[in-house]
């Protein structure tokens, strides 16, 4: 029995694009050059004093205590470098953002310890996993938030399988999943079907927006950035493929806007959606995602080269204004 007793997850060298896309080094970015102020329940003084902190852990480790798997994360501001020069005031769930990607199979039993070191209270809900309602995240609905300070465990079965995620829930959740409080939640099936097996690589990639600062805001034009695994081109890690490859792509969008991502080069197949295999799987080279929605593609790797895949909202792919930047990818032949 799990107790609710509130004591309470690729790299190219382009030298003359970092030269002209980058802005100016800074350690944080400008605060009052919005045309509208950002809102912020905190004060801008808890990250200071914080390293600049520019990568994290990939996956997160677990502890097999009796048959479960034991993961702990902690939520907590961060100071997180987008690109070089671009520093954001974040929260992120052990230091970087996105989170470490949580990896389990189906069926698996699953218990998550959450420290909160956040100055104002949290949850985390398991987005496109089916738990008990009382492990839904949900701040007065489904439990209590958990205060600064305090810990919290959530445990539950591993189901659906398929590309999830887990984020906070708040209370004040658009401005907390603003700053970066996400993590990839991949949930491995007990029997693969065509599209789960067979892949020389795999991708896990999340979208999201950001302000001048990491603040929140009801204003879409005050988003400037825009990230892939919590970076904006050229900062962006490249996908690496070879001639004849096939590639296992897992989008998530995580931000407040839609997100039509295009590959150059090459076509696509999406077999899943929000984690469910298509009954109908569709060959496609642009695919919109929406807030909340997960995707997964096949990529066969069949024309060599050096190609971007991008997103086609080009207010989309600059680094505040200045192209080229923001949702850009390249995908790199070896």
């Amino acid at each position: 029995m799990k107790s609710h007793t509130p004591v309470v997850v690729l790299s190219i060298s382009i030298a003359l694009l970092l030269a002209s896309c980058a802005p100016a080094p800074q350690e944080t970015a400008d605060i009052h050059s919005p045309e509208h102020a950002t809102e912020s329940s905190v004060s801008e003084s808890i990250w200071a004093g914080l390293p600049v902190v520019s990568r994290g852990e990939k996956r997160a480790g677990y502890e097999l205590i009796e048959g479960v798997k034991v993961f702990k994360l902690t939520a907590k501001p961060v100071r997180w470098e987008i690109l070089p020069g671009v520093v954001m005031n974040a929260f992120g769930y052990n230091g970087q953002v996105p989170g470490p990607e949580i990896r389990v199979q189906e069926g698996d039993r699953v218990r998550i310890i959450i420290k909160n070191e956040l100055p104002v209270p949290t949850t985390i809900h398991w987005h496109g996993v089916h738990v008990p309602n009382s492990e839904d995240g949900v701040p007065e609905v489904t439990q209590p938030a958990i205060k600064p300070g305090e810990t919290y465990t959530y445990e539950f079965i591993a189901n659906p399988p398929g590309t999830h995620s887990y984020h906070t829930h708040g209370p004040e959740s658009a401005e907390q999943l603003d700053k970066g409080l996400y993590g990839a939640f991949i949930i491995e099936p007990k029997n693969p079907g065509p599209y789960d097996t067979g892949y020389d690589r795999e991708y896990t990639l999340t979208l999201d927006e950001w302000t001048k600062t990491g603040g929140h805001s009801h204003h879409i034009d005050d988003y400037v950035y825009f990230t892939i695994n919590g970076k904006a081109f050229p900062a962006t890690e490249p996908l690496i493929v070879k001639q004849g490859e096939r590639i296992k792509l897992r989008w998530a969008n995580m931000g407040q806007q839609d997100h039509p991502m295009h590959i150059h080069g090459h076509a696509f197949t999406v077999t899943h959606r929000d984690g469910f295999p298509l009954a109908a799987p569709f060959v496609a080279d642009t695919l919109n995602i929406a807030p909340g929605e997960h995707y997964d593609l096949e990529l066969v790797a069949n024309n060599p080269g050096t190609w971007v895949y991008h997103c086609h909202n080009l207010h989309h792919v600059g680094n505040d204004g200045k192209e080229m930047g923001g949702l850009v990818l390249v995908v790199n032949y070896e």
